[in-house]
C-alpha cells in the first residue's frame, strides 16, 4: 500500500446511455443500431451457456499473455478461436496485439538476464456477472503458474501469482457480444501485467524529516553482501515459511487491504511476514512514522504505507540499504517507485536466494509467490529500486 497520505478513493466511471424516443403520427421510433435499420433486436439474455463463454474468453485472453512469456510458446493465439456469440471486439483485439508485443519484449529482456519460462498454466474463474441492458460486466480470478527453464539445483521449479480482473462486454445489433475492455482490479505486479499502477506524486510533509532510502543498482554479479540468517535474532526462515503461507490465503488474523485505495495490500504482507519472525511493536500514534505495530483492529501507517514503512525501518535501524538488488536474501524487503517521482509504490519481501544469487520474492497486490528478481527487473527496467537488509 502507498503512503495513508496518498491513499484515495477509485472514482468509478459512470456510463449513463439515454434513448430519445420521439412520437410521430403516434408512432414510437426505436434507435439505429446502423445505417437504415428499423429495429434491432431485443436485449440479449446471458443465460449459463453465455457466462461460461464469457470465462472461457476470459480464460483465452489471460493464457494468450501467459504463453507470451514462455520460451517457444503457441504461436497460434487461443483468442484468435473465438466468433460469433462472443468475441473480441476489433478494438481489444488491437489492445490485446499490443499488450502480447509489450510481453514477448519483456521474455526478450528476461532473456538477457539469464531467465526463462519452460512451461505456463493459466486458469481463469468467474466470479460475478452484471448484465444491464447490452452491457455485462464480469469479474474474474486469473491463477497462473510458470515453470522456470533449466532451473539450477536448489532454485525454485516454478512461480505463481493469483490476480483478479474486470472485463467488459457490449451487445452489438445482432445481440452478439463482444469483449470491450480489460481491467487489473489489483494494486499489482503480475508477471504478465502489461499496464502499471496509476500513480501520484509524494506530497510534502511536515514532519521532522523522514530518512531518505539509497536507490538500488540492478545489474548481475555485484559485490558480494552476505547475510548471517542467525546473528541478528530474527528468524528468516520464519519469514519466509509466513510469507509461503499467506501469500494466496490470506491471514484472517489481519485486515486485507487489496483494492483498498493506492498500492493495495503489499506492505501490510510484508510486515506481517517480518512480524512472524521477530520484529517487535512500536506502539504510539498510528501517523507517526517511529512508530510501527499492526494487528486485527489497528495499524500503524508504517505498518501498511510503503513510504511510511521505509521511514520507520530507516530510522529505526531495523534496516540498512543494499547496494544491489541481487545481494537480496531471505528476509529482506525490496521496494520500488514504477516512475521515478520520489514515492515508492510497492513492497515485497525475499522468500528465497537461489545458490546462484538470484533473490526470489512473495507479495500481495497481485498474490505472487517466489518471482525472480531478474523477472521483475525485464517488466519494469526503468523503475527505481530499494533493496533493505533486514
Amino acid at each position: 500500500m502507498k503512503s495513508r497520505k496518498l491513499s484515495r478513493k477509485r472514482q468509478r466511471a459512470t456510463i449513463v446511455t439515454a434513448a430519445a424516443a420521439s412520437v410521430v403520427a403516434g408512432a414510437a421510433l426505436l434507435p439505429n443500431w446502423s445505417a437504415g435499420a428499423a429495429s434491432v433486436a431485443a436485449d440479449p439474455k446471458v443465460d449459463a451457456s453465455t457466462k461460461a463463454t464469457f470465462q472461457k474468453l476470459a480464460d483465452a485472453v489471460f493464457t494468450d499473455r501467459t504463453d507470451a512469456l514462455v520460451d517457444n510458446g503457441k504461436s497460434k493465439r487461443t483468442t484468435s478461436r473465438f466468433s460469433g456469440d462472443v468475441r473480441l471486439s476489433s478494438t481489444q483485439t488491437r489492445a490485446e496485439k499490443s499488450a502480447l508485443s509489450q510481453l514477448e519484449s519483456r521474455k526478450a529482456r528476461l532473456a538477457t538476464l539469464g531467465e526463462k519460462y519452460r512451461a505456463g498454466n493459466t486458469t481463469v474463474s468467474l466470479d460475478r456477472t452484471q448484465v444491464k441492458g447490452r452491457h455485462a460486466t464480469v469479474t474474474v480470478t486469473e491463477t497462473t503458474t510458470l515453470t522456470y527453464d533449466e532451473a539450477k539445483v536448489n532454485e525454485p521449479k516454478t512461480t505463481g501469482f493469483q490476480a483478479h480482473h474486470q472485463l467488459t462486454f457490449k451487445a452489438d445489433h445482432k445481440g452478439d457480444w463482444q469483449l470491450t475492455g480489460v481491467r487489473d482490479t489489483d494494486d499489482g505486479v503480475a508477471v504478465n501485467q502489461v499496464a502499471t499502477t496509476p500513480l501520484v506524486a509524494a506530497p510534502k510533509t511536515a514532519d521532522d524529516g523522514p530518512p531518505t532510502a539509497t536507490r538500488s543498482a540492478i545489474t548481475k554479479n555485484p559485490a558480494a553482501k552476505p547475510k548471517n540468517l542467525t546473528a541478528s535474532g530474527y528468524d528468516y526462515k520464519a519469514m519466509a515459511a509466513y510469507a509461503a503461507k499467506y501469500w494466496k490465503t490470506y491471514n484472517p488474523a489481519y485486515p486485507d487491504f487489496n483494492g483498498e485505495g493506492a498500492g493495495g495490500d503489499c506492505t501490510n504482507f510484508v510486515s506481517q511476514s517480518l512480524k512472524a519472525g521477530g520484529w517487535k511493536h512500536v506502539p504510539g500514534y498510528t501517523n507517526d512514522f517511529h512508530n510501527w505495530f499492526g494487528t486485527a483492529d489497528i495499524q500503524s501507517d508504517s505498518f501498511i504505507g510503503v513510504n511510511e514503512f521505509s521511514w520507520f525501518a530507516l530510522s529505526s535501524k531495523r534496516v540498512t540499504s543494499l547496494a544491489n538488488v541481487y545481494q537480496l536474501d531471505i528476509g529482506d524487503v525490496l521496494q520500488m517507485d514504477f516512475n521515478k517521482d520520489g514515492s515508492k509504490d510497492h513492497s515485497m519481501i525475499v522468500t528465497y536466494r537461489s545458490p546462484q544469487g538470484v533473490p526470489y520474492l512473495s507479495y500481495h497486490s497481485t498474490n505472487t509467490y517466489n518471482r525472480s528478481v531478474a523477472s521483475i527487473i525485464a517488466s519494469y527496467p526503468n523503475a527505481a529500486y530499494y533493496a533493505y537488509r533486514t
